[in-house]
Protein backbone atom coordinates (compact mmCIF):
# COMPACT_ATOMS: atom_id res chain seq x y z
CA UNK A 1 0.00 0.00 0.00
CA UNK A 2 1.36 3.39 -0.99
CA UNK A 3 1.16 5.73 2.00
CA UNK A 4 2.74 8.71 0.28
CA UNK A 5 0.76 11.89 0.91
CA UNK A 6 0.20 13.99 -2.24
CA UNK A 7 1.53 17.53 -2.16
CA UNK A 8 -1.07 20.29 -2.18
CA UNK A 9 1.53 23.03 -1.89
CA UNK A 10 0.68 25.63 -4.50
CA UNK A 11 -2.95 24.46 -4.76
CA UNK A 12 -4.14 28.07 -4.96
CA UNK A 13 -2.30 28.51 -8.29
CA UNK A 14 -2.34 24.93 -9.58
CA UNK A 15 -3.48 24.46 -13.18
CA UNK A 16 -6.73 22.49 -13.33
CA UNK A 17 -8.43 20.53 -16.12
CA UNK A 18 -11.94 21.55 -17.24
CA UNK A 19 -14.56 18.93 -16.36
CA UNK A 20 -17.75 20.57 -17.71
CA UNK A 21 -20.88 21.78 -15.98
CA UNK A 22 -21.54 20.59 -12.41
CA UNK A 23 -23.99 17.69 -12.60
CA UNK A 24 -27.47 18.57 -11.39
CA UNK A 25 -26.97 22.34 -11.73
CA UNK A 26 -30.25 24.25 -11.54
CA UNK A 27 -28.90 27.81 -11.34
CA UNK A 28 -26.27 29.56 -13.42
CA UNK A 29 -23.62 27.69 -15.40
CA UNK A 30 -21.31 26.23 -12.75
CA UNK A 31 -18.34 25.03 -14.81
CA UNK A 32 -16.01 22.75 -12.85
CA UNK A 33 -12.23 22.28 -13.15
CA UNK A 34 -10.27 19.73 -11.17
CA UNK A 35 -6.83 18.27 -10.50
CA UNK A 36 -7.04 14.93 -8.72
CA UNK A 37 -3.73 14.43 -6.95
CA UNK A 38 -4.37 10.97 -5.55
CA UNK A 39 -7.13 8.39 -5.63
CA UNK A 40 -6.34 5.11 -3.94
CA UNK A 41 -7.85 2.90 -1.30
CA UNK A 42 -11.16 4.78 -1.46
CA UNK A 43 -9.54 8.12 -0.60
CA UNK A 44 -9.36 10.92 -3.19
CA UNK A 45 -7.32 14.10 -2.71
CA UNK A 46 -7.43 17.01 -5.12
CA UNK A 47 -8.11 20.60 -6.02
CA UNK A 48 -11.55 21.63 -7.34
CA UNK A 49 -12.82 24.91 -8.72
CA UNK A 50 -16.35 25.91 -9.70
CA UNK A 51 -17.79 29.01 -11.39
CA UNK A 52 -20.99 30.64 -10.03
CA UNK A 53 -24.18 28.61 -9.97
CA UNK A 54 -26.11 26.28 -7.72
CA UNK A 55 -27.15 22.64 -7.32
CA UNK A 56 -28.81 20.33 -4.83
CA UNK A 57 -27.07 17.33 -3.25
CA UNK A 58 -29.26 14.43 -2.12
CA UNK A 59 -27.91 11.64 0.10
CA UNK A 60 -24.21 12.22 -0.53
CA UNK A 61 -22.52 8.84 -1.24
CA UNK A 62 -19.21 9.68 0.49
CA UNK A 63 -17.64 11.95 3.12
CA UNK A 64 -15.76 15.11 2.13
CA UNK A 65 -13.57 17.50 4.08
CA UNK A 66 -12.44 20.58 2.18
CA UNK A 67 -10.67 23.87 2.79
CA UNK A 68 -11.86 26.81 0.71
CA UNK A 69 -8.89 28.61 -0.86
CA UNK A 70 -10.78 31.40 -2.63
CA UNK A 71 -14.23 32.56 -3.68
CA UNK A 72 -17.47 32.67 -1.78
CA UNK A 73 -20.85 31.01 -1.60
CA UNK A 74 -23.42 29.44 0.68
CA UNK A 75 -24.00 25.83 1.67
CA UNK A 76 -27.51 25.11 2.92
CA UNK A 77 -28.27 21.90 4.81
CA UNK A 78 -31.55 19.95 4.67
CA UNK A 79 -32.86 21.87 7.70
CA UNK A 80 -32.40 25.19 5.87
CA UNK A 81 -29.36 26.27 7.92
CA UNK A 82 -27.10 28.38 5.72
CA UNK A 83 -23.33 28.46 6.11
CA UNK A 84 -21.37 31.13 4.25
CA UNK A 85 -18.09 29.88 2.79
CA UNK A 86 -15.05 31.90 1.77
CA UNK A 87 -11.26 31.64 1.84
CA UNK A 88 -10.21 29.80 5.00
CA UNK A 89 -13.54 28.03 5.58
CA UNK A 90 -13.36 24.32 6.36
CA UNK A 91 -16.31 22.27 5.12
CA UNK A 92 -17.25 18.78 6.30
CA UNK A 93 -20.03 16.98 4.44
CA UNK A 94 -20.69 13.51 5.88
CA UNK A 95 -21.91 10.49 3.96
CA UNK A 96 -25.69 10.81 3.58
CA UNK A 97 -25.63 14.64 3.71
CA UNK A 98 -28.44 16.40 1.84
CA UNK A 99 -28.36 20.09 1.06
CA UNK A 100 -27.43 22.69 -1.52
CA UNK A 101 -24.38 24.54 -2.84
CA UNK A 102 -24.77 28.09 -4.20
CA UNK A 103 -21.56 29.63 -5.52
CA UNK A 104 -21.56 33.43 -5.84
CA UNK A 105 -17.88 33.97 -6.72
CA UNK A 106 -15.73 31.19 -8.25
CA UNK A 107 -14.73 28.82 -5.45
CA UNK A 108 -11.47 26.87 -5.32
CA UNK A 109 -11.02 24.20 -2.66
CA UNK A 110 -8.62 21.46 -1.63
CA UNK A 111 -10.55 18.31 -0.78
CA UNK A 112 -10.26 14.86 0.74
CA UNK A 113 -13.09 12.46 -0.11
CA UNK A 114 -13.48 9.12 1.65
CA UNK A 115 -15.79 6.53 0.07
Amino acid sequence: MNTEIPSIIGAADMELSPAGQRAGADRGDPQVSVAELSNQGGIAVGVWECAPGGWPVVDRPDCEVATILSGRGVITDADGRETAISAGSVVTLPKGWTGRWDIEETVRKVYVIVK
